[in-house]
């Protein structure tokens, strides 16, 4: 079975002028002829991203959302740039086509990129597949990250991409400020964290391009042989520690409640699908590592992140800005992975 990413028809959350787009893309892109046909992937809840047909050919068209955002939020062209840099190395990424910084053609800067076809999967235990092609997968989706972390920035025109320096204080300040300025409800385990993280951070002495959503539902799997054919939604990558993204996969191990599902709990032998210490083997084995040192601290920080992530896009699902309905249904989760990073801190650090 497979598991293609969800297309709907475009919405009237997301008006643009179709025409205009044609018009504009057909001098920028080979292979824009026909009339557009524009359908909208439901998966995710930053960036709207649309499929773009012309004729027999097929694209990707991500934009910002529209609406008043967040300062440095939904910053396409960071994903296009880095997209971009990436397309002759070991990282598999999507060929980037064209970037848009006019507002006037579609109302928000945009970009295009191929479309690559292939499986999309959700749940991070994979039910739809087999015993082998799960361990396949994720020794793929492993391979990936250590291929990533193994970059060097400048050498692919990344070396101020970020501030390395300081990236773990400056991401906790960033998602403390970013909380508060989007908090609904008080969440004491928020208010904990707020408090814990910065008094509390690891030493940085490393520095990798940290994609900083990675996880298998922003990968595209060939659908015979598992094999990563493309990272997707790079909004969050930035300079700064690789533990970061690895933190970010790990919490699957560790959180009861996910929307699309869970690592823990699982008969992992039995389902062909890494242990947690597994994981962190492979990808030493992978990117040249001895060991991890403290990476539960980089798994509090990653699920204290994402409830603030979450809590940013149930407020824009309460003012009408999110790029899907599904947003108001996201409220409860920024309590409960919160309580989730507050309950890693306060039993394992």
């Amino acid at each position: 079975m497979s598991s293609q990413p969800d297309l709907a028809e475009t919405t009237q959350a997301q008006p643009f002028d179709v025409k205009a787009l044609h018009s504009y893309l057909s001098e920028k892109i080979d292979g824009i002829t026909a009339p557009l046909d524009l359908t909208q992937f439901t998966a995710g809840q930053s960036n709207p991203t649309f499929k773009i047909t012309s004729g027999d050919t097929s694209f990707v068209l991500r934009k910002k959302p529209s609406g008043d955002l967040l300062p440095s939020a939904h910053a396409v062209d960071r994903e296009y740039r880095v997209m971009a840099a990436l397309q002759d190395t070991n990282v598999p990424v999507p060929k980037m086509l064209h970037l848009c910084d006019d507002p006037s053609i579609i109302g928000t800067d945009f970009y295009v990129m191929e479309m690559v076809e292939g499986d999309v999967f959700q749940d991070p235990s994979l039910p739809s597949l087999t015993v082998p092609e799960r361990r396949a997968f994720y020794d793929s989706f492993i391979r990936a990250l250590a291929a990533l972390h193994s970059v060097v920035p400048e050498d692919v025109g990344l070396g101020s991409f970020g501030r390395a320096a300081g990236f773990i204080s400056r991401q906790v300040s960033r998602w403390s400020k970013q909380y508060k300025a989007t908090e609904t409800e008080h969440i004491d385990a928020m208010e904990q964290l707020i408090k814990w993280l910065p008094e509390n951070l690891p030493d940085e002495n490393e520095t990798a391009i940290v994609h900083g959503d990675f996880r298998p539902g922003n990968v595209i799997a060939d659908s015979k042989t598992q094999e990563i054919k493309a990272l997707l939604d790079w909004e969050l990558c930035t300079l700064g520690h690789p533990l970061a993204d690895i933190g970010y996969v790990c919490a699957l191990f560790h959180a009861d409640v996910l929307p699309t599902g869970r690592l823990k709990g699982l008969d992992h032998t039995a389902l062909g699908i890494p242990t947690e210490q597994e994981f962190l083997d492979l990808y030493c084995k992978y990117a040249g590592r001895e060991r991890i040192e403290d990476h539960l601290f980089f798994v509090a920080f990653s699920l204290f992140r994402s409830a603030a992530i979450i809590q940013g896009v149930y407020k824009r699902g309460l003012d009408g800005n999110a790029a899907s309905e599904k947003a108001l249904k996201l409220g409860h989760l920024a309590r409960l992975r919160a309580e989730t990073a507050w309950n890693v801190v306060t039993e394992n650090l």
